[in-house]
């Protein structure tokens, strides 16, 4: 039952994930795909169509809104900030590799969108970044976890346990940036 489940909407849940919380779904849908409930080629996929969705709409409400929503998160606004200068010195490697840097996925795009940066120019160096992130980090997750599998032995016997606890790790996680995010 669980197999059918995550076969039936594990692709749609990623790319769901990939909008919300990009490395966390990503890693644990490579940990499916070595398992055999996905494919790795469409767990990167998937999740750099989720990501770049994600970048597109934080792009455009910066362009929109973006002082808005800047300054009602006072955390938000420093690391916006923040990202307006490294902008103004190396623009288009900032929007190339933003996503690398943790805690700055959802400002660094709401920036861009405020500085005037190009649609244009947005729309094609964030599709080869999100492209090389989704491709980057879903082979590396899947190759680091075939390894570990090596070292640790055969783990079949407790990949119900261990999917269930990342799972509820993760959400864990989640909810807890959820509420810190919503007490600013």
């Amino acid at each position: 039952m669980l197999e059918d489940l995550l076969r039936q909407f594990g692709y749609p849940a990623l790319v769901l994930g990939t909008f919300l919380e990009g490395e966390m779904s990503l890693l644990l849908a490579a940990y499916l795909a070595l398992r055999g409930y996905l494919r790795i080629e469409w767990v990167m996929l998937c999740a750099f169509c989720g990501t770049y969705a994600s970048d597109q709409l934080w792009y455009y409400l910066g362009r929109r809104h973006g002082r808005q929503i800047l300054d009602r998160r006072p955390r938000w606004h420093a690391l916006g900030e923040k990202a307006l200068g490294h902008l103004r010195r190396y623009p288009d490697l900032w929007v190339l590799s933003f996503r690398f840097i943790y805690g700055m996925r959802t400002v660094m795009p709401l920036a861009i969108g405020l500085s005037g940066y190009s649609w244009r120019r947005y729309l094609l160096l964030d599709g080869i970044g999100a492209a090389l992130w989704a491709t980057a980090l879903g082979t590396a997750a899947y190759h680091l976890g075939a390894a570990l599998e090596v070292l640790l032995g055969d783990l079949r016997r407790y990949q119900l346990f261990v999917l269930g606890a990342l799972l509820v790790f993760f959400t864990a996680l989640w909810l807890r940036r959820r509420r810190r995010r919503s007490a600013e």
